[in-house]
């Protein structure tokens, strides 16, 4: 027989409550649902990109299908019934439903300390108006969307703070202002390849606030035919509201279709007809969303390209090395310029996208679509980096969208006030040729500020070989005490295009960023 040292004993009992302990833990641990993070989200996604695609038709109901534009307005989720209300969170999330517009459902999932929870549909939660639904024998159906509210103004009220709604579309809200133009997950193939596909998100997760956040964290699932994608959206509300995305983007093996545009932060807006555009039928001056497009690039150059509303579809972009920043700016702040007391152009957000990291060479492409009318978005600008990568291996993006309202982004030196096309007063004789066009353009900014009344400040204009410079002078506007700009130009051939650009420079300094337009063909 052995003899054991009490001591030993003693310690051998000790060692027994702790692999005790140590396997009732890990019982414990094992029961618990699994930490949800961006990496078990990428995971997903990744497993998602090696697997063929599946379009899952969504079985709606008849009745709910026929209901027009009007009658799905009907159909209200109750604020009562908002995520997050009962426990009084700074931040509550409200549901869209789904009818002939947007038909896919979509998963929505809370994480807590408790794990994660699928938020299910129930017909309860929505006020369906005067429709003649039977809702109640729908089950669940799923949801179109979310939106998520906070009080941006006052204490007691919380604002709509940001939505998602259709394909890999949101858009957000800082103080102040009102939904105007709309940001993307990921664009493919908006300009190339045999047709614009649209990733959309599929799934998404709300991480439950605490009782003193100033931020809200959501989770989304991308899924597309040609792209996978785990996205994480840190959204701080304010006067400028700013979303923080990271996302991770798996390309999926699809021979015969190589995708021809990758479209990174792609922005989504609506330029109906503006000051260098106006509509003489339309009793107000402009109507638009946004009204340039605003470059940063990484060698130091802003570009400010007025949008246009186009005759048939244009395609332009800007290579460059690297970029620091690029955005779709409503820079007319005042109501002044679009005399409209139910849309209030002048309160529509600047959205200004900010990489985080380096982007490497690539470039920024802006689409201009025709629209007949203020109800369709038809301006698209997004980031095209020059190499993609392959099938299975990961693309890292993360950047910056800032929500931004009459305070903006803005060129250290100075920028573009207003563009204006069209000649003044002239006599018949020596009125301007059909092929002739003149703009006349408005500069602001310190570095014009700085300068005295009769500074030399020289116009620098440049145009593509289809156009011929006539005239560039700059000069103090003594009514507003900024500059302005005079550029003609001959057109050589109307059914082409002409780019142009030009600066305001004083001595060897570059006092403006760079007005950088394109004269439509006719």
């Amino acid at each position: 027989m052995t003899h054991v040292p009490a001591l030993s004993r003693r310690f051998a009992r000790l060692a027994g409550l702790a692999f005790a302990l140590l396997g009732a833990w890990a019982v414990s641990q094992a029961a618990q649902p699994p930490a949800f993070d961006f990496e078990r989200l990428s995971a997903l996604a990744r497993q998602n990109s090696q697997t063929p695609y599946r379009s899952v038709p969504a079985a709606l109901p008849a009745e709910l299908l026929q209901l027009d534009y009007d009658g799905l307005r009907e159909l209200r989720f109750q604020p009562a019934k908002a995520l997050w209300r009962d426990a009084q969170l700074p931040f509550e999330a409200m549901f869209f439903h789904l009818g002939q517009h947007h038909r896919q459902p979509v998963r929505i999932h809370e994480v807590s300390s408790q794990g994660v929870l699928r938020i299910p549909y129930r017909s309860e939660q929505f006020d369906f108006g005067k429709s003649a639904l039977a809702p109640e024998r729908w089950g669940d159906l799923g949801f179109a969307g979310l939106r998520v509210h906070y009080p941006l103004a006052d204490a007691g009220y919380k604002d709509e703070l940001i939505a998602f709604l259709g394909a890999s579309y949101f858009r957000a809200l800082g103080s102040g202002q009102q939904y105007g133009l709309s940001a993307r997950g990921l664009a493919i193939d908006t300009t190339g390849g045999s047709g614009e596909e649209f990733p959309a998100f599929t799934d998404f997760w709300l991480e439950r606030p605490s009782p003193d956040a100033k931020q809200l964290t959501i989770h989304a699932l991308l899924d597309s035919p040609r792209a996978t994608g785990a996205y994480r959206f840190d959204i701080t509300p304010g006067p400028e509201t700013v979303t923080r995305v990271q996302a991770r983007i798996f390309l999926r093996s699809a021979p015969g279709k190589p995708i021809a545009t990758l479209g990174i932060a792609p922005l989504t807006s609506m330029f109906f007809f503006g000051e260098n555009q106006p509509r003489r039928a339309d009793f107000r001056p402009e109507v638009h969303d946004s009204d340039g497009l605003l470059v940063a690039t990484g060698s130091g150059e802003w570009l400010w390209r007025p949008l246009q509303n186009p005759a048939r579809p244009t395609a332009t972009s800007f290579a460059m090395d690297s970029l620091r920043g690029f955005g779709l700016m409503q820079r007319d702040r005042a109501f002044a310029s679009y005399e409209d007391v139910e849309a209030r152009y002048e309160r529509r957000p600047s959205a200004w996208i900010r990489p985080l990291g380096d982007w490497g060479p690539g470039r920024v492409e802006l689409l201009q679509l025709p629209t007949p009318d203020e109800t369709h978005d038809n301006v698209v600008a997004y980031w095209v980096p020059a190499a993609l990568p392959a099938p299975g291996t990961p693309l890292e993006i993360a950047y910056e969208i800032g929500w931004q309202g009459d305070k903006q982004q803005q060129p250290p030196g100075s920028w573009v006030t207003q563009s204006r096309r069209g000649i003044g007063y002239a006599r018949e004789s020596a009125s301007a040729p059909a092929d002739q066009v003149q703009y006349v353009v408005d500069f602001a900014g310190p570095a014009l500020d700085a300068l005295p009344a009769d500074a030399a400040v020289r116009a620098v204009v440049s145009s593509d070989g289809n156009g011929r410079l006539l005239e560039q002078l700059a000069y103090r506007n003594p009514a507003t005490k900024s500059w302005r700009m005079t550029v003609r130009v001959q057109r050589l051939d109307a059914t082409r295009p002409v780019e142009l650009r030009a600066f305001l420079q004083h001595d060897n300094h570059i006092l403006s960023e760079t007005w950088t337009n394109i004269i439509l063909p006719e």
